[in-house]
């Protein structure tokens, strides 16, 4: 009798999910980016929220909750019911290590997530104001070797991918920077084109027109190979970091819990939306690269990162300012 009650009760919540998933979305879905406007993750947001609405046949309300590192707007969506209408556009840094440098316990995990697809892979670069007396990275460099823990270099929160850059970046080449964090990489932007800061440490997607207009000036990019958009840029690997890669992977995530058919129709909503040669050329234009992957494909991906990442925590190399 207890199994016959077992398998009804399991029949009954299979077909209560197939029809959640047949009527998803009936409403807005609220894509919450973790900073502030004008960074990376909003500029990646706004451009997929706009995609995949027409997909989905619903908008998709991007809604800013900047804070600790993207801790504040990602924790919100890992307490939120999980039936697909509250998401988060994330990446390693606010899922993995912003979590563990907030103090105390972390307020959450890769666990408490569901993954649902990568959108956008960007490259980082290492800036200056137009105006700054760098010309190139050598000078840059010498001068924060000859003035260790004076020279000031932003980024957009701590625990991002930009901030973990730079603590990789002293590590490799052992230099001690004055590290300003932001609430996002808009904020640290106009204080380094006005001057406020001596560098920073930002995605392509939110500094390339900065960096073509000339208001900042690039001096190396994080990846292993020159970027087509500043093929006179050297790379950190060509400027004495041997293998030094930083780059940002974006991508959706969901609460813990959510059906997977829903999760199944957001995916095919992402995935539907990197097939679109105007969205790839607005991510191509801001130096974002972009690979398809199924919701097993990005959670072995960001499992992958977990790993990585909590070794070099372990290590000591986050640990930093």
């Amino acid at each position: 009798m207890k199994k016959i009650q077992a398998l009804a009760a399991l029949a009954a919540t299979l077909v209560a999910t197939a029809a959640m998933a047949q009527a998803y979305p009936s409403k807005p879905v609220h894509l919450i980016v973790p900073f502030a406007p004008g960074g990376n993750l909003d500029v990646t947001a706004r451009l997929f929220a706009e995609a995949m609405g027409r997909e989905l046949g619903q908008t998709l309300v991007v809604e800013n909750k900047p804070g600790a590192g993207g801790v504040l707007g990602q924790d919100l969506v890992a307490h939120a019911a999980p039936d697909g209408y509250t998401l988060v556009i994330a990446t390693t840094g606010t899922t993995v290590v912003s979590p563990l440098l907030v103090g105390g316990k972390a307020p959450y995990q890769l666990s408490d997530f569901t993954c649902v697809g990568l959108m956008a892979v960007t490259p980082l670069v290492l800036e200056v104001p137009a105006a700054s007396p760098y010309r190139d990275i050598a000078s840059y460099i010498a001068d924060v070797r000859a003035n260790p823990g004076k020279v000031t270099i932003g980024h957009s929160g701590n625990g991002t991918t930009n901030h973990i850059a730079i603590l990789l970046l002293s590590d490799a080449m052992k230099l001690q920077f004055n590290v300003v964090p932001y609430k996002g990489s808009g904020p640290m932007l106009v204080d380094l084109v006005g001057g406020q800061i001596q560098s920073g440490m930002d995605q392509t997607s939110s500094s390339l027109t900065q960096v073509q207009s000339g208001k900042l000036r690039a001096l190396a990019v994080a990846t292993r190979k020159r970027l087509a958009d500043l093929p006179n840029v050297p790379t950190l690997d060509e400027s004495g970091a041997p293998g030094f890669e930083a780059v940002t992977p974006s991508g959706l995530l969901a609460p813990a819990g959510t059906p997977p058919a829903v999760v199944k129709v957001l995916n095919a909503a992402i995935n539907h939306a990197l097939a679109d040669p105007a969205l790839q050329k607005k991510l191509h234009a801001l130096g974002s690269e972009t690979q398809p992957m199924s919701p097993e494909e990005y959670t072995q991906f960001m499992q992958v990162e977990e790993a990585r990442l909590k070794a070099l925590n372990a290590r000591g190399v986050l640990k930093g300012s």
